[in-house]
């Protein structure tokens, strides 16, 4: 019965998702993108977790690759599970287009990072902490980049005053290079989740990442998954 009931909500929010992306399915010129996102955590102790996660970036809906992110770590766990370091590695393949024409060119990165992150609790609002700091291999040029997250969780009320499996996300995250040009970028995001179960929840929200000079809109889904 349980396996069933999952499956049904698991239905659902598929069908709600179908249902919202051709509303964001317009063409290159509306600058309104779209990234697919997995994010999962594999505890292989009390102590030691192993990351991963894939995120499939579009310039429109589905179908106009604009990056291919895929990222692994090794992290540990420490102060009763309030915190936790990470050593990670990440590549990224981007498909740049050239100017303003049709015709594009693709981009590989190796990445090395480390990071930090720290939870904390304000009432029933969760809040997460995320410093990291990278060292990119783009083609042949080396550049490094910090960067600052910071995400808050509230969870909706029932009738009942418990926790719904319904919840507000947000967060914002700041980029900035070592070298000249410090600004790289600036994300903030607000969206909406479900907790499927005690391992799996999934999120759709809005993004706009904006840079020195321009910006772009993107429309999320994420999912998570702990085991």
């Amino acid at each position: 019965m349980g396996k069933l009931v999952l499956k049904k909500k698991i239905s659902t929010v598929a069908l709600v998702i179908l249902l919202v992306l051709p509303v964001f399915a317009q063409s290159q010129d509306s600058n309104f993108g779209n990234w697919l996102i997995y994010i999962g955590n594999k505890n292989i102790n009390q102590k030691w977790n192993l990351h991963h996660e894939v995120q499939y970036r579009n310039y429109n809906a589905i179908g106009d690759l604009e990056q291919l992110l895929l990222r692994t770590g090794l992290g540990y766990t420490f102060n009763e599970g309030k915190n936790n370091v990470l050593l990670g590695y990440g590549y990224i393949l981007s498909e740049n287009y050239l100017d303003e024409t049709d015709n594009k060119t693709s981009v590989n990165e190796h990445r090395i990072f480390q990071q930090f992150i720290s939870k904390q609790s304000i009432g029933n609002v969760s809040l997460s902490h995320r410093y990291r700091f990278e060292q990119r291999f783009v083609e042949s040029d080396f550049k490094m980049r910090f960067r600052y997250f910071l995400a808050l969780k509230v969870p909706f009320k029932t009738k009942e005053k418990e926790n719904s499996k319904f919840y507000l996300s947000a967060y914002n995250e700041i980029f900035l290079n070592t070298t000249s040009s410090i600004f790289d970028r600036n994300r903030v995001y607000g969206g909406l989740g479900y907790n499927l179960n005690k391992n799996i929840r999934i999120e759709a929200g809005y993004m706009n990442q904006f840079f020195e000079t321009s910006s772009r809109d993107q429309f999320n889904i994420i999912s998570f998954v702990n085991f």
